[in-house]
């Protein structure tokens, strides 16, 4: 039988798109629960009423694709709280519609290019923290274009980017530049190195000020919102 931790462990892998964080870290869980049948039920809240429907919609058809792979859930529902579109994104999910069929006449299409699209911005402020640390202990762009992934010591910021180049396809092993373009996922050169560490940080800069602003927004909203997980906010 699944229990509430193990729900807890299984959307802690769910991230907002935007922000590449987990829902639970961000305090977007507001309860989850399992009965003795086996029938879980996670309910979401996010920092305000208006959220945009497509990034709500990951989010809440994600925590549902988590949950109901769990072994022991019979059956997973997951409620989308205090949101405009809440009653439209519950029953699509719950459907397993799609994006498309439940916003039928608004959406163009599903979401897997703003997936993607996120997807490179999280590859990009990766990069940027991986890569400081090494610019500021001496590395020069021709050093830093050189490096491959094996070459940079260990750490969970290095896992992270690994990761994320692995969700989108692009080189992840021992072997791989270190800096790549997301775009094409080849190695950026040293005359371009510095122009992609500028945009790579001001990607990670914004990404922590949206988090921040949204953190600040759930706590007025909800006020004893609390993160759901012992995961460290990213650096």
């Amino acid at each position: 039988m699944a229990s509430e931790h193990d729900v807890l462990a299984a959307l802690d892998g769910v991230r907002d798109p935007e922000l590449d964080e987990p829902i639970t870290s961000l305090g977007f869980v507001a309860s989850c629960a399992v009965s003795s049948d086996g029938a879980a039920e996670v309910r979401l809240r996010l920092p305000t009423y208006f959220c945009a429907p497509n990034f709500a919609f990951l989010m809440v058809a994600d925590a549902y694709d988590a949950v109901a792979a769990l072994e022991g859930v019979r059956s997973a529902r997951v409620v989308l709280e205090d949101h405009f579109a809440g009653d439209a994104i519950n029953d699509g999910v719950a459907a397993r519609a799609g994006f498309a069929r439940t916003f039928a006449g608004e959406a163009s299409g599903e979401l897997d290019e703003l997936r993607t699209a996120f997807l490179r911005k999280a590859v990009l402020a990766g990069t940027d923290v991986v890569c400081q640390p090494l610019a500021r202990g001496g590395t020069g762009p021709e050093a830093l274009a050189a490096m491959t992934l094996g070459d940079v010591p260990r750490s969970p910021d290095l896992d992270r980017l690994r990761q994320r180049r692995t969700e989108l396809g692009l080189p992840a092993g021992d072997r791989a530049p270190l800096v790549i373009d997301p775009l094409t996922g080849t190695g950026v050169p040293a005359i371009d190195l510095p122009l992609h560490l500028r945009k790579a940080r001001t990607t990670r800069v914004s990404v922590q000020a949206n988090s921040g602003i949204c953190r600040g927004m759930l706590r007025h909203r909800y006020p004893a919102a609390e993160p759901n997980s012992n995961e460290e906010e990213p650096g």
